[in-house]
């Protein structure tokens, strides 16, 4: 009986969580005026208008690595894919090693796209490759992948490997971590 009751309130509690946040998309619909405009454009001005929480490396509040089928390899972009991306945050919106990974990213993004993220975000928020970590502010709340984009910048940069080599690299690095 009581977990019953508990499901009826966990379901009534999402219902109105959706509906306040159905409303709250409404309003900013209407405070940006009228005129209809690219899908592409309101994601990047709703985006331009978000308040960056700090970075939670130690915690990665917000999301949970669990664990992992060590053989299996997280989802990642063909080099025909990585031509047609979205684009990712400013870098000016962060700080310190964060900005430094969102501004590896837009600099390389092609060889970005075709890397995995060991965090299994293709599962948890069906990300399609490491760059799909930067077109939101997941990557700001995730040592994996500000970690893997530095890592990755780094073999791009001064050894100048090319993708397959450093997604070869990363895939031996992070698919030993717990």
């Amino acid at each position: 009986m009581k977990t019953n009751k508990l499901k009826i309130a966990l379901t009534y509690g999402l219902l109105l969580t959706a509906v306040v946040m159905l409303q709250g998309c409404g309003a900013n619909a209407e405070q940006q005026g009228s005129a209809a405009s690219a899908p592409q454009q309101q994601r990047q001005e709703s985006i331009a208008q978000t308040t960056v929480p700090p970075p939670a490396f130690d915690a990665h509040e917000g999301h949970q690595h669990g664990p992992q089928d060590a053989t299996r390899v997280p989802a990642h972009q063909t080099a025909k894919d990585a031509k047609r991306l979205l684009s990712t945050l400013s870098p000016a919106q962060f700080s310190g090693k964060t900005r430094a990974a969102y501004q590896a990213v837009k600099e390389i993004p092609q060889t970005i796209a075709q890397l995995p993220c060991y965090c299994y975000c293709d599962e948890a928020f069906g990300h399609k490759s490491l760059h799909s970590c930067f077109v939101d502010t997941h990557a700001s709340q995730c040592a994996v992948c500000v970690d893997e984009a530095l890592l990755a910048y780094k073999l791009h940069k001064e050894q100048k490997l090319t993708p397959e080599q450093i997604r070869a690299q990363i895939i031996e690095q992070y698919s030993q971590q717990p």
